[in-house]
């Protein structure tokens, strides 16, 4: 399993590791790396498939994402895999601090929220997307990391600032936020009254699609709001509309999967 069959990009600065998964080197039955979270009651097998394509993520960035041999799950000597906590995303604007009586609870089922927070080294915050942006941040001085989903609906409530002040309540202070790849705004046609919507909440998401008709630019928003809390901005999109190797629910439908954003402080 080579780095490229993982992920589409990564950064290290300092202790913190940042990743966006691509859709390749997973155990799907075409391979694929889809880290959709299944529905509650459905086929145990998925909820089995989506642990063990998280277990692979784990050790890969557990290896710093070089290459291994036939087995997924060597690491080299010395090297630690993160704990994974991951959440059920519903397009809120709530945020979960993943402390250590947190982790210590071992919570069943993921957390109801669309951001998380953490400032406990080990452990890695993942979040999933298939034209939503994806946000990954840190104070990489502090060891204060966090991650956001932003929807339509996600940054009309303003998840990536609740996302930001919840890290500063725990005590981070200088932010840099990695924002993934996402559905851009060309690609992405919404109703007149929808765009309006959004617009008024905020301006800078009001696009038109290459083809002339209303769309919502979630990215560029999302942008806005980070620039507005006074956020360092590494960008890491592309358009998972248009680009095959990344999964999009607007141009597979419901049978898309999901990418997913990792951030972590290496002990």
């Amino acid at each position: 399993m080579r780095p490229s069959d993982v992920f589409s990009f990564q950064e290290t600065r300092g202790s913190v590791e940042v990743a966006f998964t691509d859709r390749h080197g997973g155990v799907g039955p075409h391979g694929d790396l889809d880290l959709a979270e299944p529905k509650q009651g459905e086929d145990p097998g998925e909820r089995d498939s989506l642990e063990e394509n998280i277990d692979l993520l784990s050790y890969a960035l557990g290896r710093g994402g070089e290459a291994t041999g036939d087995n997924p799950f060597d690491l080299p000597a010395g090297a630690v895999a993160p704990v994974m906590v991951r959440m059920r995303q519903v397009h809120g604007a709530g945020v979960q601090v993943v402390d250590q009586s947190w982790l210590d609870d071992r919570h069943a089922e993921p957390p109801e929220v669309d951001g998380l927070v953490t400032a406990v080294p080990g452990v890695g915050l993942l979040v999933r997307a298939a034209d939503c942006v994806p946000v990954l941040l840190a104070d990489t001085d502090r060891g204060v990391v966090g991650v956001a989903h932003a929807g339509r609906d996600g940054l009309v409530a303003r998840v990536v600032p609740a996302t930001v002040a919840r890290m500063r309540e725990v005590g981070a202070e200088r932010l840099v936020a990695w924002v993934g790849p996402h559905i851009c705004g060309r690609c992405y046609e919404v109703p007149e009254t929808m765009r309006e919507e959004v617009a008024a909440a905020v301006p800078e998401a009001f696009a038109e699609t290459s083809w002339g008709t209303p769309a919502v630019d979630v990215g560029a928003g999302v942008l806005a709001q980070l620039r507005a809390a006074d956020v360092e901005i590494a960008d890491a999109s592309r358009c998972t509309r248009e680009s095959d190797d990344l999964y999009s629910y607007r141009r597979d439908g419901a049978r898309a999967g999901r990418l997913g954003g990792v951030v972590w402080v290496r002990p």
